[in-house]
């Protein structure tokens, strides 16, 4: 990291202020050579800059000396007015004087590479910019926190513990250590192996806050499914027509319910049909079905049981429409009239409760990403096989575990951390 660096940290385009960052060894001399002088550290203060002689702003100058800062090494910050022309002149002459324009994710990557935060937090950071939702900003704030690295260190304590049983007997067989020490390490891997497995059940928790719970909306033809749409996410995002079969294909939507992230699909009506398209439509209506985390199943009054039957789930929400045309209806159930509205507001607190139901937990969720989920799953499957070789093969079983710390250790990037850093850091923008 012999490099000094700069991007731009605010939105590009016309703004009160922009905030341009670097970061590096040569720091203090490029603030110098912008004309700002020598600044003390962590004290704003007030310079005029300079390139060849050219007056480029009046800006607040923040300098930050490593190891305590957000890098780990010599940063600044210079706030300017933000107008384009400032920050296209000011990123010249930066250039001009031999900082490098920064790669997506690298002045994070560099706060982890100096031991600022671990990888798991550095995943937080993306999370927190990306954040949307109160939820997803209260999980990543909890991740960049720790709350997801202390969860795999507890792991490996645990592990570790086992791992020091099985060695003793391993390394030590002359010794006055108790016969068949290896077995001893049975409880502590039953343990922690109800532990991951309990984490990989809820990992889809974890991931749904961060992604979006997904919700799909599945019925027959013409039971008023896109005019329900249109209602929940307040916008005319469906075409609604009296003809049978107008949506052809799944149609989503991003909305926020009970400040949960929630990405809602309208689907084609499912029915047997000779016309490609919507036959394709409707295989692509079930596949998303089967994918979603909640179905609701469409049904005007009257309807009878039809091929959306076969996709609903003990769980899902039942929703009769048309409620302004009249009729009782002694089914269980959601009525709700796209026309009028009734109804719309109490189907909308019903998922905003369960959506609170499936995304809320005391615990802070072991899985945020799909590289945790891989590496908890060899983990799990390591203790796993090292059970069974306790008695007769704790060499091998030794192994096993030494697997489930190494891959337990990625999740963070204690080690083999090099492979992953591409996939960590490829989705972070510019600045961060």
């Amino acid at each position: 990291m012999g490099s000094t660096i700069f991007a731009l940290a605010t939105p590009p385009g016309r703004g009160a202020v922009a905030i341009i960052r670097l970061s590096g060894p040569k720091t203090a001399a490029i603030l110098i050579g912008l004309g700002a002088g020598v600044v003390k550290p962590r004290i704003a203060s007030l310079r005029s800059l300079r390139h060849n002689g050219v007056v480029l702003d009046q800006a607040l100058v923040l300098r930050f000396t490593g190891p305590r800062s957000y890098t780990g090494e010599d940063s600044a910050e210079l706030h300017l007015h933000g107008g384009r022309a400032v920050v296209e002149a000011v990123s010249r002459a930066l250039i001009d004087l031999g900082v490098h324009p920064a790669d997506p994710g690298e002045f994070t990557r560099r706060a982890f590479q100096n031991g600022r935060m671990d990888l798991a937090q550095a995943e937080a950071v993306a999370d927190l910019v990306d954040a949307e939702t109160a939820a997803q900003a209260a999980q990543a704030l909890g991740q960049l926190d720790g709350a997801l690295s202390e969860t795999y260190a507890g792991f490996r304590r645990d592990l570790l513990s086992a791992l020091a049983l099985v060695e003793a007997e391993i390394d030590f067989p002359d010794e006055d250590v108790p016969d068949h020490l290896a077995r001893t390490a049975g409880p502590v891997l039953d343990r922690l192996l109800t532990d991951l497995r309990a984490a990989l059940a809820d990992a889809d928790r974890g991931q749904r806050v961060r992604e979006g719970y997904r919700i799909v909306l599945i019925g027959e033809t013409n039971a008023g499914k896109s005019a329900l749409f249109n209602a929940l996410v307040r916008r005319e995002a469906a075409i609604v027509t009296p003809i049978a079969g107008t949506t052809r294909d799944v149609l989503d939507a991003d909305l926020v319910i009970g400040g949960y992230a929630v990405t809602l699909s309208d689907t084609a009506g499912l029915r047997e049909s000779d016309d490609p398209v919507e036959a394709e439509g409707v295989r692509r209506a079930r596949a998303r079905a089967e994918a979603s985390d909640l179905r609701l199943w469409v049904r005007a009054p009257g309807d009878p049981d039809g091929p959306a039957a076969a996709y609903v789930r003990s769980d899902d929400l039942t929703v009769w429409t048309k409620a302004d045309l009249g009729g009782i209806l002694s089914e269980e159930g959601f009525r709700v009239s796209s026309v009028t509205g009734d109804g719309i507001d109490v189907l909308r607190g019903a998922l905003a409760d369960r959506l609170a139901r499936d995304l809320s937990g005391s615990d802070f969720p072991a899985v945020t990403r799909e590289r945790h989920r891989r590496r908890l799953t060899e983990a799990a499957d390591a203790v796993a096989v090292a059970q069974t070789r306790l008695n007769d093969a704790p060499e091998l079983a030794g192994d096993d575990l030494r697997r489930a710390a190494e891959a337990l250790s990625r999740v963070t990037g204690e080690i083999g951390v090099e492979d992953v850093l591409g996939e960590v850091f490829a989705t972070f923008c510019i600045g961060k």
